[in-house]
């Protein structure tokens, strides 16, 4: 059964402006599936550079690759042979063809510095992460999301969903919402063992595995939390500068999110550290050995889980809208904070998190002070765990979590 992807229709609209179209997003989350589904219109071969054999061929020999396999192409996982780069150049630039190429990777770092050095200008770029709950839910996606939307509905009725925290518990990716789909521990720990063992091994010649693995474990635990990365690198017994460099392996691999705080010129009293979040609930769940949905719901995490999950929707919305996520959050050293800050048009929408589904006054706190000292600051939001959007007051808007989409 193919779950409908938002991003198809900027995959298209793409397609038709760019000779080449890269996809990134970590393993398994379902890119090749979904362009294999668009190439059939399109006539598209197909090669994977998985396949050892394919690979050794456009490492070593790249030009003989590109005329053994023509275009219209789609090449899986081209980071595994960056000596391709500029051969694909030479060969778009033969011809005013769109569409001729398109890409997929695992490796954003590795592949952006490839696709700025060699293809600038004739390559369109988009992210793909596991799915949305709009598109598990099999939802249109609306035009805009909600706190820039006239469609936002009060009191908007929709179907009994699966429960939140059963949601978040499961996680994204694809594999796990078949109806042959394996076990949650089997499929996370073969994922885990695929991407340390092999992807790390190859990319970033990552050597002490098991440390790597109490280090992903303790930043799972921190999921919603400002980083501190003395405290992490102590924790794991690493160096800060071992701690650093393997967040950027894990950001640039779109496993986490590393959330900026707001900053301005004028203001010195404002936190500068990042917040931390992992794009997959379900992965960060199994990492912090919180084995059955029940469990999550009840214990300590529970708040941090739910917060990381509205955060990655809001992330997919703008990723599958083929736009960069334009969000900061807000903390000062007195302790006032907002969850996360949504810019557009030069204005500041502050939104909270609120894992509750009756809201009062205090929750809105954060946000009347921000508003109160950042004149760009507009419309706050309080997203919680209500089946129903509902006006608290001229300024300020309850969502519930199913409206980010």
């Amino acid at each position: 059964m193919y779950y409908k992807r938002h991003l198809e229709e900027h995959v298209t609209v793409l397609n038709r402006s760019f000779k080449i179209l890269y996809i990134g997003g970590p393993r398994q989350v379902g890119k090749t599936t979904m362009l294999q589904h668009i190439a059939k219109l399109h006539h598209m071969n197909y090669v994977t550079l998985d396949d050892l054999t394919i690979r050794r061929l456009a490492t070593n020999d790249p030009e003989l690759f590109l005329a053994t396999h023509a275009s219209p192409l789609l090449i899986d996982e081209v980071q595994y042979a960056p000596e391709l780069f500029p051969y694909l150049k030479m060969h778009v630039d033969t011809s005013e063809k769109k569409g001729q190429y398109w890409l997929t990777g695992s490796q954003q770092f590795s592949i952006m510095k490839n696709v700025k050095e060699s293809l600038a200008g004739r390559v369109g770029i988009l992210s793909l992460l596991g799915f949305s709950r709009a598109e598990i839910a099999r939802e249109k996606r609306t035009r805009e999301i909600f706190f820039f939307s006239d469609q936002l509905k009060i009191n908007k009725k929709r179907p009994a969903p699966l429960s939140v925290f059963d949601l978040m518990h499961r996680g994204f990716f694809p594999a796990l919402w078949k109806r042959d789909a394996p076990p949650w521990q089997t499929f996370y720990n073969s994922y885990l063992q695929t991407y340390v063992d092999r992807d790390l091994r190859e990319m970033f010649s990552v050597s002490k595995i098991s440390t790597f693995h109490t280090f992903l474990q303790l930043c799972a635990a921190r999921t919603g939390q400002i980083l501190n990365y003395s405290d992490l690198a102590r924790d794991c017994g690493i160096s800060v500068h071992s701690a650093i460099e393997w967040l950027g392996i894990l950001e640039n691999s779109m496993l986490i999110y590393l959330l900026h705080p707001y900053a301005t010129n004028i203001s010195k009293r404002l936190i500068k550290s990042q917040k931390i979040y992992f794009l997959d609930t379900g992965f960060a769940a199994y990492l912090t050995k919180w084995n059955t949905p029940e469990t999550l719901e009840h214990g300590a995490m529970a708040g941090a889980f739910f917060e990381t999950f509205v955060i990655s929707e809001i992330i997919k919305s703008f990723l599958y809208r083929g736009e960069e996520p334009p969000i900061t959050f807000f903390r000062d050293k007195e302790g006032h904070e907002v969850d996360v800050l949504i810019e557009k048009n030069n204005v500041l929408y502050p939104v909270e998190i609120k894992m509750k589904a009756s809201i009062s006054e205090q929750d809105f706190a954060g946000i009347e002070y921000f508003r109160k000292k950042y004149s760009r600051a507009k419309k706050g939001y309080v997203v919680c765990l209500s089946r129903k959007n509902t006006p608290f007051d001229r300024n300020n808007t309850i969502v519930s979590y199913e409206e980010i989409s």
